[in-house]
Parts: C-alpha cells; structure tokens; sequence
C-alpha cells in the first residue's frame, strides 16, 4: 500500500480551555489517508466536521495529538511556517468558492504560486493550463462576478491545484450548486483522482457523494465511527 499523506495520531481539540466552559470537540482521532486515495469524511452537523477539517487543512492546531501531513509533523510548527506549508502542500475547495472579486479567473489561480515565489511568466502558463484543464480556458479573463457558481468552483479546482499540493481538501464543494453542475464538479474530482492520482479528502454530510469515493470516515459526536468491516 502507498504511503500515509495524512496521519493523524490521538488528536483531541478542546475550545474555551481552563475555563468552566472548557468543551472537548474532537477525542482521540486518528485517521490515516494514502498517497493517492480519495476518501470522503461524513457527518451530521455538529458532528466536529468543520473542526476536523480545519486541523486538516493547517487552519487550526490540535489541543493534544500529532498530524503529520506528507512526512511533516506539523505539532510544534509555528504558524509562518504551516502557512508556508498550506499553500504548498494543500490545496483548498470551498463552497463559498473564496475567488478574490475583483480578480481574473487566470489571476486568481495565479495567486497561489505569486505566494510561493514562481516567476509570473512561468505562473501564467500554469493557470492556463490548469483552467483549460477544467473546462474554463474561454472564460480566464472574467472575474469571479461573470461567471456562474459552476464555474466559479470549476476555478477553484484550479486554484487548489496551482502548487501541485500533496492533497485538495473539498470542503463540501457542491452544497452551493444545483444536481446538474454539483455532478460536473465530482465528475472533475475523479478525474484528478484517477489521470492526476490525487490525493483528495471530500468533506461532506451527503452520502450519495461520499459513496462515490474509495472510503468513508465517518465522524459522529466528536468520535470517528469503526466501518462495520472494521469491528
């Protein structure tokens, strides 16, 4: 089996801590995600979804507990240095898009690789590529307000793949998009998954769209849920 892009040993998060309204989120997870898997993270809400994927995704730290992101443990970094680390290694997906309005649809995918120091002539010709790559290459010079919101995610999948990052976090990236444009959207997730061999965790509380990946973790409550293959 390939080896662990994300390991996440033991991780508690506990808010509001040494006060009486101290409250524990997550307890004791551990998950561990392959080079190249695309597995899906499920919940209802209030689950600890958002709090997982906030670890996750470098925009959080855990209470107690290691994550160690593509051989990286990440527990004592301090936050230039995870900052450095998420824009080169993860790639994000939101369902609220987070385009920069007043930006090109090629500048916002541009963007990322500015931060990481990649000279414009070389970035350009990748936001190209990669927004041809999406089914976008007619429409680069729109901005965000151009566009529709099937589109709008169809940049943001570009975006997240500007640094080649070691995994894309979709956090629920249809749940803003009608039936028709959502299944476009997974249709491009596949696609990176199975010609780009991405590594992708989909964040979602649907499970027909869960059902589509290799594997679901299921979290309820805070706890990470054994699959009935697995007890």
């Amino acid at each position: 089996m390939s080896e662990s892009v994300i390991r996440i040993d033991n991780v508690i998060k506990k808010f509001n801590i040494g006060t009486e309204n101290e409250l524990e989120i997550l307890h004791k997870i551990c998950i561990d995600v392959k080079s190249g898997e695309f597995v899906s993270i499920v919940g209802s809400s209030g689950a600890g979804k958002s709090t997982l994927m906030n670890i996750i995704g470098l925009l959080d730290k855990p209470t107690e507990g290691r994550y160690t992101l593509n051989d990286i443990d990440t527990s004592n970094l301090k936050d230039d240095k995870l900052s450095e680390i998420r824009n080169s290694e993860i790639g994000f997906v939101f369902q609220t898009f987070n385009l920069i309005p007043r930006m090109s649809a090629l500048k916002n995918v541009e963007l990322p690789m500015m931060y990481k120091g990649i000279p414009q002539k070389e970035r350009t010709a990748k936001a190209k590529k990669l927004l041809e790559m999406v089914g976008m290459g007619d429409r680069m010079s729109h901005q965000p307000n151009q566009l529709s919101g099937g589109q709008k995610q169809r940049v943001s999948i570009a975006r997240a793949m500007a640094n080649d990052p070691a995994i894309i976090l979709a956090d629920e990236p249809t749940g803003a998009l009608d039936s028709v444009t959502g299944r476009m959207i997974m249709d491009i997730f596949h696609k990176l998954h199975k010609e780009n061999g991405k590594t992708i965790v989909l964040i979602t509380h649907n499970n027909e769209l869960a059902k589509e990946t290799d594997r679901i973790i299921t979290i309820s409550d805070g706890y990470i849920v054994p699959n009935k293959e697995e007890m």
